[in-house]
């Protein structure tokens, strides 16, 4: 699906695969070469970055709506920070962490207005990994009242397919 576009504005973007934020100024071509789980990997000046759903206007897509209803509270609400986990999917395949059991836990930190979270990868060797991370902070720091995103990457216990939702294990074939 490659696709020439110009941006229409500075675009947030992260690198692949280290997951650096990065932005892109308005009025750059770039190339889309993916979109994947509502995100777009595309290449700008020679790099692969990776552009977030919620910002896909700046690149002439439609942008996903991340909207989260005013609870009228100064707390961070924990269902929330899950509703924003559920829309980070697998770089690979369309399918979100929360569905794939890769989120762990989630503790949020009322007075420091942070949530930490803990997550694996289906694989340890994973190059996506940063880029996941990086990926889950952008989305989870979009939820009302959070100041700070803290993800760790854990391998213990080892993921296994067993940890899926049995939607996710009929949307990637796994069910006979």
């Amino acid at each position: 699906m490659q696709k020439m576009v110009v941006t229409q504005r500075d675009c947030p973007a992260r690198r692949v695969p280290s997951g650096e934020p990065t932005v892109i100024p308005e009025g750059q071509f770039i190339t889309i070469n993916q979109s994947l789980g509502g995100n777009y990997t595309v290449t700008w000046q020679g790099n692969m970055l990776r552009i977030d759903g919620t910002d896909a206007e700046a690149i002439g897509q439609q942008a996903e709506i991340l909207e989260f209803d005013d609870l009228g509270s100064s707390d961070i609400n924990e269902e929330q920070v899950w509703q924003a986990l559920d829309t980070v999917y697998d770089p690979e395949i369309p399918i979100s962490l929360v569905s794939l059991g890769l989120v762990y836990d989630v503790t949020l930190d009322q007075s420091s207005k942070s949530v930490s979270i803990n997550m694996t990868l289906t694989a340890p060797g994973c190059g996506m990994g940063p880029v996941l991370v990086s990926d889950v902070k952008y989305r989870v720091e979009k939820v009302p009242n959070v100041k700070e995103v803290k993800v760790v990457l854990v391998f213990d216990p080892p993921w296994s397919r067993d940890m899926m939702s049995e939607e996710a294990q009929l949307e990637a074939g796994l069910f006979f």
